[in-house]
């Protein structure tokens, strides 16, 4: 089953331990991951259901390209990584 992790930043937030979850997209993978911390949900995905600009989620440590297309499938073995994202100037 694919594993999720949230980093330590957005966890601070909201406690969700690493877990697995069922196969299915990317979108669908997280979906599981936030029934075990709704609130986690809306420091992630925005209303449209895109990773927010200050979020960053890599997939076997490659980050996803496009913060708005999470229809990539996951197989068994694939491990997500959510972090926060640095901004600024």
């Amino acid at each position: 089953m694919p594993t999720v992790e949230f980093a330590p930043a957005l966890t601070r937030h909201v406690a969700c331990p690493r877990q697995e979850v069922g196969e299915g997209s990317l979108g669908q993978v997280l979906d599981s991951a936030f029934r075990a911390a709704p609130a986690l949900r809306s420091y992630v995905v925005d209303e449209q259901g895109a990773v927010r600009k200050h979020v960053a989620v890599f997939v076997n440590g490659e980050q996803i390209p496009d913060r708005g297309n999470l229809a990539r499938p996951l197989a068994r073995a694939d491990r997500v990584h959510v972090i926060q994202a640095l901004t600024g100037g």
